[in-house]
């Protein structure tokens, strides 16, 4: 008895220790993760004298001495942010260009990615399992691959060019269409079976019963997707090369110089809050989401 308490405290240490190391590792890597977004805000603060006179020693540093870093500015200023607000329109027009793709993709995806992975997941029809293996073998192919095809359909359909051309390929999601369909399938049947005896039938148990249970992973999907659709840089490059007023805030900060860095670092907070306030909302559907997968 002594003995198995002995190794059941050795078992508790050992985790213990375990643990602690995870901590460790994991607050480095959050660190590494988070400074550079730290720093980006810190410096859309700074005025376009000082961080462009900082930004032009870069390349002429003492490789044997430690970087030096800015932490606080001389003075804090606020003038590049009157520009993307008042003085060049220009920026916020790109900014909601990116809120106008990210919205229309995410309604799109959630009217077609839910109802398809049901569709997939618990009807028996000829061809099912065909076209499960045609999403799954979309969803390894990169965009590279599909580039050439997208860009001849919509030339086809006369929307090359305009914001459908952007919108209209990213409502097809393999990837989440994968994701919910291999939930889906983890759900028991007893719950529809229930549903079932109280009259209710396909479409009211995918309302009722399948999407509240499907609630951490259509968040966790949700949050996924929008950084996706926040960040896509080829799409609108390609499908948008005539037109750079309808092309989203994410193709533009390779265009800015370093003579313009205030603006830049004032962008790019503007362009990353978004992402953030959705992380920190959808942040324990997330958790919950990876959690069930893992059971499932």
């Amino acid at each position: 008895m002594m003995a198995r308490k002995k190794k059941i405290h050795h078992r508790h240490n050992r985790l213990s220790f375990g643990g602690k190391l995870a901590f460790v590792l994991l607050t480095i890597l959050s660190a590494v993760i988070l400074i550079p977004i730290v720093f980006t805000f810190l410096y859309s603060f700074f005025p376009q004298s000082e961080i462009t006179a900082y930004l032009k020693g870069r390349g002429s540093y003492d490789t044997t001495k430690w970087l030096d870093v800015l932490y606080s500015p001389a003075m804090f200023s606020l003038r590049q942010y009157y520009k993307i607000f008042i003085e060049e329109p220009s920026y916020l027009k790109l900014f909601c260009n990116s809120m106008m793709y990210t919205g229309a993709i995410l309604v799109g995806q959630a009217l077609i990615v839910p109802l398809t992975a049901y569709c997939l997941s618990r009807f028996q029809f000829h061809g099912r399992d065909l076209l499960f293996f045609c999403i799954l073998v979309l969803m390894i192919l990169p965009f590279q691959v599909t580039m050439a095809p997208s860009v001849t359909v919509l030339r086809w359909l006369g929307i090359m060019e305009t914001p459908w051309a952007v919108i209209l390929p990213m409502c097809f999601s393999p990837f989440y269409i994968f994701l919910l369909r291999q939930f889906m399938v983890g759900i028991p049947n007893e719950l529809l079976e229930a549903g079932m005896v109280d009259g209710v039938g396909p479409v009211r148990g995918f309302v009722h019963v399948i999407l509240p249970v499907c609630k951490p992973i259509l968040g966790a999907a949700a949050a996924l997707s929008f950084a996706d659709c926040w960040n896509m840089v080829e799409q609108p490059l390609i499908y948008l090369a005539n037109h750079t007023n309808l092309q989203p805030l994410s193709v533009m900060f390779n265009q800015i110089s370093t003579d313009r860095a205030d603006v830049a670092f004032a962008g790019s907070a503007l362009y990353i809050l978004p992402t953030l306030l959705i992380y920190l909302y959808f942040q324990e559907d997330i958790v919950a989401g990876i959690q069930l997968s893992e059971l499932k």
